[in-house]
């Protein structure tokens, strides 16, 4: 079968370098593994022993006669006092995986779900899931030899873990106890083919272990959807926040802004690291410009150029606090019970909790998708500025130089208020919902993957809001007379970049591809290059 494998935002080139499993898997890693194809090393060493030590102690509990575990001689959520015979042990391991391949809608992207393998093989490799070996093992190896599991969108709540996206994983990972009367392997990518999950690992050379006890569990009940689109989701976003401060100076320079906003002596008076280097960024990006501070008769800008430092930099000190805290839930073990070996104070036991709750990553992606929707709102509001006569400090209407024949930039203002728009629905926080599930045993749960789901399309839509602004404040500075030579040195290091990918709007003409060639721009990060290159260390690097 063939099909669509969702929009990626960058290509599968292999990089250089390869990624360890645990202790410490960070954001760029995740992109680098999930986007760029690095290898990821094999299990070994400590962190192996960790994981067959953790191992040994489920095999252990399974001895004690009577055993009565959690989700491993029990029923799961509202069926948990149900008592399981330790024989039916591992196809009550593989039944979870069964049940809660339940999920709808369009497959997640191709990045989104690497990212969920390499999440979850980390938290596994933790030592504290109770799994073999052989089951790390084979996530890595579907990361390193492509093999990528179709997950459908949704169907999460993001509470027991995800669920249902992480059971079609572990379909395709792994196979159940009687492989001859259960053939469920869900669906998988493997060399531009989506075939069923069997048929991909087999082509792919990779044996499906068949799943024990306790297994299919730690493969389902984790975070490892919000976390991994957590993670990808951040690494956009400061992407896409630098490249809205890069329009913003342009835009300063289009409307002759005023530079005394920007003074640093008023931005350290406010004490927000954030914004103090915002302001930093654009007074370096606007240096040597003969445009700001043109107009004679202007004081002071509206707000959406006076107030750029006060609104971009509190995202940038958010990005920075979110991005600690995904950073150690990449690092944590999520699921439920936890497998903890002996040790020499106590002996081993396996404890039943909740740590698979996805109110964190739900709370984190609700913050990011608010912070980056009004990111585009501002954008948003500084191209209409720069498309009405009565704001823009003397541009000829909607940026082309014969309004009324021709539309100019008009429409692609709607588009990007549309967006806008569309930010402010998908911006409404999932946190704060919940709907009691399994018999009112999992009563209050985060929604965190549809946080997780909207915060993906919140910067897609602010990707293309920053597009247009850069394609019309590049437009306005083409309209003004000799604009282009008063330019700052990194504004115009900008503004030559972008020309190298679109030509000014002299008659109209479709601009959706125009729109689509600046987002390549932003997304392989050849602008702020440009930038960067052009100011050498008077580049100020954003905090995180």
């Amino acid at each position: 079968m063939s099909g669509d494998r969702g929009r990626s935002a960058a290509g599968g080139a292999a990089a250089a370098g390869s990624v360890a499993l645990s202790p410490h898997l960070t954001i760029p890693e995740v992109v680098a593994v999930a986007r760029e194809g690095a290898p990821v090393d094999a299990l070994r060493g400590t962190a192996r022993e960790r994981v067959e030590a953790s191992r040994a102690t489920v095999l252990e509990a399974l001895a004690r006669p009577g055993a009565r575990i959690y989700g491993i001689t029990t029923g799961y959520g509202a069926l948990a006092g149900t008592r399981i015979e330790t024989r039916d042990a591992a196809q009550l391991s593989r039944n979870v995986v069964l049940k809660c391949a339940a999920g709808l809608g369009p497959p997640l992207p191709e990045d989104w779900v690497r990212g969920m393998l390499l999440a979850r093989a980390n938290s596994l490799a933790r030592g504290a899931s109770g799994v073999r070996p052989v089951i790390i093992d084979t996530l890595i190896a579907m990361l390193n030899r492509g093999v990528t599991p179709v997950v459908p969108g949704k169907g999460s709540l993001g509470a027991s873990g995800d669920l249902a996206p992480l059971a079609h994983i572990a379909a395709v990972a792994t196979s159940g106890v009687d492989e001859e009367r259960d053939t469920f392997s869900g669906e998988a990518w493997f060399e531009e083919c989506r075939t069923d999950g069997a048929t991909a690992m087999a082509a792919a050379g990779i044996a499906r272990p068949v799943i024990e006890a306790k297994e299919g569990l730690a493969l389902t009940n984790g975070t490892a959807m919000m976390v991994a689109g957590a993670a990808l989701q951040l690494h956009d976003a400061r992407r896409l926040l630098l490249h809205a401060e890069l329009a913003a100076a342009l835009g300063f320079e289009g409307l002759l802004a005023c530079s005394a906003a920007l003074d640093p002596a008023l931005h350290e008076a406010n004490n927000q690291p954030g914004q103090v280097a915002t302001a930093a960024r654009l007074r370096a990006l606007l240096a040597g410009s003969g445009l700001v501070d043109s107009d004679p008769d202007r004081v002071q800008d509206a707000y959406s150029l006076r107030c750029t430092p006060q609104i971009a930099g509190p995202v940038h000190d958010m990005l920075g606090f979110l991005w600690a805290r995904v950073e150690g839930a990449l690092n944590a073990v999520s699921d439920n019970p936890l497998v903890f070996p002996a040790a020499r104070s106590a002996p081993g036991a396996v404890v039943s909790g909740g740590n698979f709750h996805g109110a964190g990553p739900a709370l984190w992606l609700d913050t990011l998708g608010i912070a980056m929707a009004d990111v585009a709102s501002l954008s948003d509001r500084r191209v209409f500025r720069m498309l009405t006569p009565e704001l823009s400090g003397g541009l000829p209407a909607m940026l082309v130089a014969e309004p009324g024949l021709h539309g100019g930039l008009m429409s692609l203002q709607y588009t990007g208020a549309a967006l806008v728009s569309d930010n402010k629905t998908l911006a409404h926080p999932d946190s704060v919902d919940s709907i009691p599930t399994s018999a009112n045993q999992e009563d209050h749960v985060s929604m965190g993957a549809n946080a997780a789901r909207h915060g993906r399309e919140i910067l897609d839509n602010t990707r293309a809001v920053i597009a247009i602004e850069l394609l019309s404040a590049a437009q306005a500075v083409y309209l003004r007379p000799g604009g282009v030579e008063r330019l700052g040195t990194g504004t115009r290091a900008v503004y030559d970049a972008l020309r190298a990918c679109v030509s000014p709007v002299v008659e109209d003409r479709s601009l959706s591809a125009d729109v689509e060639r600046v987002e390549a721009t932003i997304e392989d990060g050849r602008l702020e290059r440009a930038a960067a290159a052009a100011l050498g260390d008077l580049w100020p690097p954003a905090p995180l």
